[in-house]
């Protein structure tokens, strides 16, 4: 096991959950079809691709953490095949992950993948799954699609904000005072969709607010995580 080759296994914990609720609240939105079964599978590939070749970008181009980038992105481009074969009109979506997937793998190869910006292209790319798995389903048109990604995009943008301040930039009054301002104008911006979406995040504005100071452990951030993401997606799904 010690002579394995690094980067089969993601750690970022987090990012499983920035995957899966996009492309859950989609699919049960849009309403669920055949096709999303491959799609997830293209989705949850092409994080392991993407996550391997960050680390193979970050390493310096070292033959060592070379492996899971060549099984893992000829996975993810089959399993991308069989996903435009079946809906090629599901291709129209695929500019828009340019920018994001291009921002990940420079910060990679800088060693800048920590960096705000960087945590915050992935976030769109993220959201932007929701719209895709949407119209993977059988709804006849995207008016709803649209603010379920808004309320994905905020939540996850203020989640990198909040983990941040609670771990990289722990002490940092000016980014925690910032991450509780974006939580706060998030809450706001939602009224407009619901009143309950609002009133959640203003709870979420709360915990930006009072947590981080406390300094809590990554597993504490995490649990609070998996519980506000499943909150924000259930919500949403319940009332947009």
């Amino acid at each position: 096991m010690t002579g394995r080759a690094p980067g089969w296994v993601p750690n970022q914990h987090g990012a499983w959950a920035m995957l899966a609720s996009p492309l859950l609240v989609g699919a049960l939105a849009g309403g669920p079809a055949w096709v999303h079964l491959p799609l997830a599978l293209f989705w949850f590939a092409g994080y392991l691709a993407f996550f391997a070749t960050g680390l193979w970008l970050k390493s310096g181009r070292r033959p060592r953490w070379w492996p899971p980038v060549r099984v893992y992105a000829p996975l993810a481009a089959a399993l991308g095949l069989v996903v435009a074969l079946w809906r090629p009109d599901l291709l129209r979506w695929a500019p828009g992950f340019v920018v994001p997937l291009a921002v990940g793998l420079w910060g990679s190869a800088h060693r800048r993948e920590r960096d705000l910006v960087v945590g915050l292209a992935t976030v769109v790319g993220s959201s932007l799954m929701t719209v895709v798995a949407y119209d993977a389903g059988s709804a006849d048109d995207l008016r709803r699609a649209w603010p379920l990604a808004l309320v994905q995009l905020l939540y996850f943008a203020g989640t990198v904000c909040y983990v941040k301040s609670a771990i990289r930039e722990r002490g940092n009054r000016r980014f925690l005072r910032a991450s509780v301002a974006f939580h706060v104008l998030a809450a706001a911006a939602l009224a407009a969709v619901s009143w309950w979406l609002a009133g959640l995040f203003a709870v979420l504005a709360a915990r930006a607010a009072v947590v981080p100071p406390r300094a809590p452990s990554p597993r504490a951030l995490g649990l609070g995580e998996v519980a506000a993401t499943a909150a924000v997606a259930v919500t949403s799904l319940l009332v947009v």
